[in-house]
Order: structure tokens, then sequence, then C-alpha cells
């Protein structure tokens, strides 16, 4: 069973794995697509790979509110808490149930991801991981596609406002586009984005079309890379070449790494075909990029996934990579 570390140990870690309890319980019950067992499906893929002795590992709090509305409105953050006082209802158009507790539970996801970039940039991490993180879809204003809080998208603005940086990279592979990202920082050249997934005209939320590269100031800034039903580890590849010229010559100073499993292979809701090997060829480019680019500075978010299996293999071949190239 994996530990909380201790003060000693924090000096000296290579990965860390925010997770635990309370981001655990973030999931919408029995039948539900995203149940709170994912957590536990991760667990497993970090004993069968015999990584638990190599990695540290921290308990989440609750985001403050002021940390919440770094990226979303008063008013929805408002909502939110409304809804989850309420304890009924959807929070989208049907998609993501309201229940007792979910703005705790969201608040928490939002926090491990805020402790993960912390941990790198204070030192006390090489590389860090939050296996229920990445809830790309939440836009600034609402909830949307399983997805409350965007703690992709918190955090970015956290590294760029509490820690001074400027120029931050948020890579997606991910079966679903990260609209909520995208759009929320369409405008904004300093926010790098690239994108690979399942086609927008096959799978939700429908968008990220190669044509969408920015708007405004930001217009050729971000990358979507969307693949056709049925791509596999081939069309990744090419796909990741461009990936990683355009993060070599952007050359962001933190990188954001959404490493959805649901684009393996047998995911119930998609259709791409990857193998774990994508999944660890993304990781052990970005942590080499992050070397060359960004201090080695890297923080990986689980996303989507809902075949059990391949959460425990993808997520865990992504700490496994962290590890090897820490």
């Amino acid at each position: 069973m994996l530990e909380v570390m201790s003060s000693e140990t924090s000096r000296r870690s290579r990965v860390r794995v925010v997770g635990g309890a309370r981001a655990a319980s973030y999931g919408f019950g029995e039948g539900h697509p995203f149940g709170p067992d994912r957590h536990q499906a991760f667990l497993r893929g970090l004993a069968e790979r015999e990584l638990e002795e190599r990695i540290d590992f921290e308990e989440p709090g609750e985001a403050e509110r002021a940390r919440l509305t770094l990226f979303h409105t008063e008013e929805h953050v408002g909502f939110v808490e409304k809804m989850s006082l309420h304890g009924r209802g959807f929070l989208d158009f049907g998609d993501t149930p309201a229940y007792p507790g979910i703005y705790e539970t969201s608040s928490a996801v939002v926090d491990a991801s805020l402790r993960a970039g912390d941990a790198v940039m204070a030192g006390l991490a090489r590389r860090a991981f939050v296996p229920i993180g990445g809830l790309h879809h939440a836009a600034r204003e609402r909830t949307s596609g399983f997805c409350v809080f965007n703690d992709c998208a918190v955090l970015i603005e956290h590294l760029r406002r509490h820690h001074g940086l400027r120029r931050v990279a948020y890579v997606d592979i991910d079966a679903h586009h990260g609209d909520g990202v995208y759009y929320g920082f369409a405008d904004d050249p300093d926010v790098l984005f690239a994108d690979i997934h399942e086609d927008g005209r096959f799978l939700f939320p429908g968008t990220g079309d190669r044509e969408e590269t920015g708007v405004g100031g930001a217009a050729g800034t971000k990358l979507n890379l969307p693949l056709l039903p049925g791509a596999g580890d081939a069309e990744f590849m090419a796909a990741w070449q461009e990936i990683e010229t355009y993060l070599d010559e952007a050359k962001p100073e933190f990188i954001v790494f959404q490493c959805g499993a649901d684009s393996i292979a047998g995911d119930p809701l998609t259709h791409l075909q990857f193998s774990e090997n994508a999944h660890g060829h993304a990781a052990a480019s970005l942590c080499e990029l992050a070397e060359r680019h960004a201090g080695g500075r890297i923080v990986g978010l689980g996303g989507g996934g809902y075949n059990r299996n391949n959460i425990a293999r993808g997520w865990s071949r992504v700490v496994q990579e962290m590890l090897e190239h820490s």
C-alpha cells in the first residue's frame, strides 16, 4: 500500500502521485462510466509494475474558492455549490449528475492538480502525476462531459499567476478533444495547446478541427490533430512528430500532460486503437522536451478512460516513463 510521504522523502522524490480517498470519490455512481473505482484501477496498475516503492504519494485537500475562480466564473462555482447541497439533478445537459458533496470532491480534484504543480515548481519532485485529474471539458462558465471543474485550466492559470511562468504547454492524448482548455485559452498565444483526439464528427464534444489553431492574436499558436476512428499507433506516431516539432519551436516553461486512457483500444465509449505504447512514448518524449526547455517540469493528469484494465496499464506506464526519464 502506498504511504503519504514524509518531509524527508519529499525532499528527494523523483515522482510524486497526488491522489487518495478525496479525489478518488469523484465519480458518478454505479453504472456511470466515470465511477469512483478508477483510482483503484490505477493503484492496481502501479502494483503490477512494482512501482509503489519508487514514488511518493500525497493526499489532496479541497481547493479554495479563490483557486477555482482563477479560471471559472463565480456564477459557475456558486451553481455547483448549490447543486451539491441539493444533491439531485444534472450539472449539464444530462451527462453529469449532481450528488451530495460533489462540490467538495470536485474541489479535491483541482487541489490535487495544484499540489502536483506546486511540488514540481518547488523542486520537491522531478515529475508529478494526478490519476483523478485532467477534467478537460469544463468551460469557464459551465460543467460538461463528466467534468465539473477544469483542473487542467486552473493549474495553467495558477502556474502563470502564482509562479510567474509565461509559456505553459498543454498536451492532450485523450480520445476526446480538450475543448474546455482550448476555448478557454483560444485567444491567448502564451498557452501552448497540442491535442491528438478522435475526429469530432464521430465523438463528443464534436470540436477540435485541424483548422482550429487559435483566434485573434493567438491564431496559429494551437495544434489540433484529429484522427479517424480506428486509428492506431502508426497514426499516433505520425501526429506525435508534429507535436514534438511544435513544442521544440515553442519552448514551454512547463508541460501539463493530459493522458486519457480512453484512446487505448477497447474503451467502451471511443473508437481509437492505441496501445499503451502510445502513452509510454508520449510520456518519455515530453519528459525529454521538458528537460530541454522547461527545467524538467511536467505534470501528468489521468483524464478519461472507462476500461479499467486500460486505466491500469496506460496511467501506470506514464508513471513508469516519468521514473525512467527523471
